[in-house]
């Protein structure tokens, strides 16, 4: 790159490219395909096209972002009413912005065409209730002018004479308020006591609703569900995008930048908070309640999240011993932490099994009981960093691993995270190698006559990460791939489908609609399939580590948690070896199970008891430091690997023929 260059990522997408200074960002945007929304074509009039400069250093990227590496405001941005018109102070109109330097771009949602589809949908499965808050409706005695005796302390004697709750404690938040909720109730409350200890909030007369919040918060997404907490009725869920994506794809960019930038852990745990309120406004807006009715929340999150949501800088989470600064469950004020709910309200936070295996794990743990089953049980919650846990009631082993976030559609060439337009499903037909395909947001497959119709409003955008999974799987099994991951480059003689790229080969997906003008193409290229090699490797040598560990060669069962694992295809993930060869039938998606064990310990406090004392149980297994994960991760990049023969997988599939690559006599780096 000469000094005339510049570096631009833009965010949530990841995409990156390198651009003359003087750029005007939108152009750049549009050159690499990102979502930005301009109605009025670059004019400046719409204000839509709005982003902000996240400032700080990149070590990942190599971007040193700073906010004077743009442009300043011109006349168009410096109008009044486009001013007024901008989210934030500090956000900027791409129309009108140049590049002078490298930048990191953060794309906000709500200027993006195609919004996120977060699927992290909320799990139904049935709890018991036994919440740590309960109600309690007293009668409190009239006040005596011989008996001298506070309004508190007629209320802490009733509770004792009515419910034989004794030595309550109380928050002086009450105070202020406690004689005016007494008139208003003719001296007759109820009150919420958590666990039997502490007073923290009175209602006038009866009351017996009271409403909590269960929050998985993920390092690209946070899921969040509000429920009665005397029924247990699950009232209203939602999702959205982690804004600390602005700071670093994967959880390793975050951690070098809070070590990078002194407020850098400041403003993730700022960001993230805030995200969370938004959140709880938009649960409450659903069902039109207060935020007042919510008394406690539960969470998960993996140890970076954790420790950013707490306050704590996670640098030490960036190199080894990979030191937890707690990995206890926490129990305390949501007041601590900045969250918007009844002034007394609490968070109770999953405890951590190690330094890389977090709440969100043992969120998994407690959803699914391994530790009350005799089968041996894998469960993988899979994202930029997967969680692996296996065991029965006998032992349960934990380990993780960096898959990074290709499962995502990040540094895939086409990749994009699961928005309409993205491709989700693939199939190959085995003698044309032509390709059908299903794109989010339409109920048909692309060679049916009714499917360019249902995509006219969003099109065909990109492959997110279950597309990605099923058509390198296809192609393997239709012999486009060698079990190496090498495109057959001989195909190229015969097949449209596969084209030249300069040294190596691609896998044409989609051609989009020449006859307007768009030659673009949606490829799978030889460093795609890498990506997914390395991605997928690094999952199955954490796994291979686990069953050595137990002495096991095969598994009873294989749960998939998460968004990605609740979408993939299990035969297709099995083909390509992200997990150990299993009777199909026993591999299950079992959904937000991390968010689903947040919530049975919101409901059930004697749940929340039991996984505090199973994380103690679990061995953690590091896998940075094991001898035998580079040899498993090696063995791993083959299709589906190079040593496990997979046979119940191929009883259910034919196994495609080895091959055996001529080399081609092509001209060098020529390209297509």
């Amino acid at each position: 790159m000469n000094k005339d260059e510049v570096k631009l990522l833009f965010n949530p997408s990841g995409q990156r490219g390198t651009f003359p200074k003087g750029t005007v960002l939108l152009d750049a945007a549009r050159s690499l395909g990102v979502d930005i929304d301009s109605v009025c074509g670059g004019r400046g009039i719409c204000c839509k096209c709005q982003i902000r400069c996240a400032e700080g250093k990149f070590l990942k990227q190599q971007i040193d972002s700073l906010y004077t590496n743009l442009s300043g405001r011109n006349d168009v941005e410096n109008n009044k009413k486009n001013l007024s018109r901008l989210v934030e102070q500090d956000y900027r109109l791409s129309c009108q912005t140049k590049v002078l330097g490298d930048c990191v771009i953060d794309v906000p949602s709500t200027s993006q065409v195609h919004k996120q589809i977060i699927r992290k949908e909320a799990d139904t499965k049935i709890i018991e209730i036994n919440a740590s808050i309960r109600f309690h409706y007293v009668e409190l005695d009239s006040p005596d002018i011989d008996i001298p005796k506070s309004d508190m302390k007629h209320l802490l004697d009733a509770l004792k004479t009515q419910w034989n709750l004794s030595r309550i404690k109380y928050d002086f938040n009450l105070l202020p308020k406690l004689q005016k909720i007494l008139k208003l109730g003719d001296r007759k409350v109820t009150v919420a006591v958590f666990g039997e200890r502490e007073l923290i909030t009175i209602w006038p007369g009866f009351h017996d609703k009271a409403f909590g919040v269960s929050l998985d918060v993920g390092s690209t997404t946070i899921a969040a569900c509000l429920s009665d907490l005397s029924t247990g009725h699950l009232l209203s869920n939602a999702s959205a995008m982690n804004p600390q994506i602005r700071f670093g794809e994967d959880l390793m960019s975050r951690v070098s930048f809070a070590m990078m930038n002194s407020n850098g852990a400041h403003e993730m745990t700022r960001a993230i908070r805030v995200a969370i309120n938004n959140l709880l406004d938009e649960l409450v807006g659903k069902v039109n309640l207060s935020k007042d009715n919510i008394l406690e929340l539960s969470l998960v999150a993996n140890p970076v999240m954790h420790h950013i949501f707490l306050g704590i800088d996670p640098s030490e989470l960036g190199g080894a011993p990979f030191s937890l600064a707690v990995d206890s469950a926490v129990s305390t004020s949501a007041k601590t932490f900045g969250i918007d709910i009844n002034d007394g309200g609490k968070i109770y936070v999953l405890p951590c099994i190690a330094g890389h295996v977090g709440a969100d794990t043992s969120g998994v743990v407690l959803s699914e009981k391994p530790f009350e089953s005799e089968q041996i049980t894998l469960l993988v919650d899979i994202g930029t960093n997967a969680e692996i846990v296996l065991g029965n009631n006998k032992r349960l082993l934990a380990c993780s691993s960096p898959t990074g976030p290709a499962f995502e559609g990040a540094q895939i060439s086409c990749g994009q995270r699961a928005t309409a337009g993205a491709i989700e499903r693939v199939e190959i037909d085995p003698i044309s190698l032509k390709s059908r395909f299903k794109v989010i947001g339409s109920d048909y497959w692309s060679n049916d006559e009714k499917f360019a119709e249902s995509i006219s409003s969003f099109g065909v955008n990109g492959i997110c990460g279950s597309g990605i999974i099923e058509v390198i799987a296809e192609m393997y099994l239709k012999g486009v791939l060698t079990s190496d991951g090498v495109i057959d480059g001989n195909l190229a003689q015969h097949h449209s489908s596969v084209i030249a790229d300069g040294r190596t080969f691609s896998y044409v997906l989609c051609n989009f609609d020449e006859e307007n003008g768009d030659k673009r193409r949606i490829v799978i290229t030889q460093n795609d399939i890498r990506q997914i090699q390395l991605a997928k490797a690094a999952l199955y040598a954490g796994i291979k580590l686990l069953m050595e560990k137990m002495n096991i060669t095969t598994v009873d069962k294989i749960k998939l948690a998460g968004a990605f694992g609740s979408h993939i295809s299990v035969k297709h993930a099995m083909i390509l070896g992200l997990i150990p060869d299993c009777d199909l039938k026993n591999v299950l998606s079992i959904g937000n199970a991390a968010e689903t064990g947040a919530r049975i310990a919101l409901l059930n406090q004697n749940d929340r008891k039991t996984i505090e004392d199973v994380v103690l149980k679990i061995e953690k297994i590091e896998t940075a430091t094991a001898e035998k994960f580079q040899e498993h991760f090696v063995d791993a990049m083959a299709f589906p690997n190079k040593v496990d023969s997979f046979p119940l997988l191929f009883d259910f599939v034919d196994r495609p023929a080895e091959k055996v690559i001529k080399k081609l006599s092509r001209t060098r780096g020529r390209r297509n």
